[in-house]
């Protein structure tokens, strides 16, 4: 067979047909757009207001930053698929978008856990929050996050570099991803499968025991508020955090929750956007919408831009 370490590949994307692809090129460049602005605005928001410089806030900064990188990582190259109608991309290329879109997937994965560590302090245990929460610690938790998602990252991409691949094939996807990658491989994949399943199966269920058991501990605490009106100023600081949870999770088992060497499906496709691109757009203004703190900060951002006009 006519195979090779390095080839170039040729992303498919969404659609073959001219029209749909103008109607899908308009949907995702507003999608990305308010992405950008939305993620940008959180960001200014946190920074320019001293109140928001606690862990929660700091956690959602960074957040916001993984979700500002992440539809970069795979918006752009889409925009220019479905503009042009070609969806070339070098094998270097391809390994590079893949390796960020691992950096960033973990990231949002740790960080979702790790918000949800802040949240048992803050709500089970509030006379000790400020000293569990240092911001040494806090600090500590998102680099560690990062070395985690970077070398796992690594880990795949070289895994997938020593692969040898059909000439000029072409991927039933709009981004680089592992599963249509090994599908596309004449090498023996079955090692890099298992490695690979093995170490996102780690990463991911201690992610979501993490999440699981903390808010065990929450809604047990909850329980024991005497007060309804206790009970719903408790839950209000979980409810924006728990509903990109099960956005992000939902796309995330949608469509990795079988083996990597399976058939890849449109389904799929479809879930992937979900997380790659409709979540990371959300999440802004899920937190925005839900929280007084944050809109009160933009309101007074906006306000002193109108006065300096």
């Amino acid at each position: 067979m006519n195979c090779s370490q390095a080839p170039s590949f040729i992303l498919l994307g969404l659609s073959s047909d001219p029209e749909k692809r103008q109607l899908l090129f308009s949907i995702f460049l507003l999608l990305y757009l308010l992405g950008l602005l939305g993620n940008l605005l959180l960001l200014l928001a946190i920074g320019a207001d001293v109140h928001l410089h606690t862990p929660m806030y700091f956690f959602l900064s960074q957040l916001s930053l993984v979700d500002l990188c992440f539809i970069t990582t795979t918006a752009p190259k889409t925009l220019e698929a479905l503009w042009t109608g070609d969806g070339s991309i070098s094998f270097s290329g391809c390994l590079t978008q893949f390796y960020f879109f691992a950096v960033f997937a973990d990231m949002d994965n740790l960080l979702l856990a790790v918000m949800a560590i802040d949240r048992y302090a803050a709500i089970c245990h509030p006379l000790l929050y400020p000293l569990l929460m240092t911001p040494c610690r806090c600090e500590v938790l998102a680099t560690g996050s990062w070395g985690v998602a970077h070398g796992v990252s690594l880990f795949y991409t070289l895994l997938l570099s020593q692969l040898y691949f059909h000439t000029n094939r072409r991927i039933p996807h709009f981004f680089c991803d592992s599963r249509p990658l090994l599908l596309l491989s004449c090498s023996d994949t079955h090692l890099n499968e298992g490695l690979m399943m093995a170490l996102s199966g780690v990463l991911g269920i201690s992610a979501i025991l993490c999440i699981v058991s903390s808010y065990g501990c929450i809604f047990h605490a909850v329980a024991r508020v005497p007060s309804a009106q206790g009970k719903r100023k408790a839950l209000a600081t979980c409810s924006s955090h728990l509903s990109v949870v099960l956005l992000f999770y939902s796309a995330v088992f949608a469509t990795y929750l079988k083996p990597p060497s399976s058939s890849h499906s449109s389904g799929e496709v479809v879930a992937a956007v979900m997380y790659t691109l409709v979540t990371p757009t959300l999440n802004p203004f899920i937190y925005s919408l839900r929280n007084k703190d944050v809109k009160s900060s933009l309101r007074r951002i906006l306000n002193m831009e109108k006065f300096q006009d």
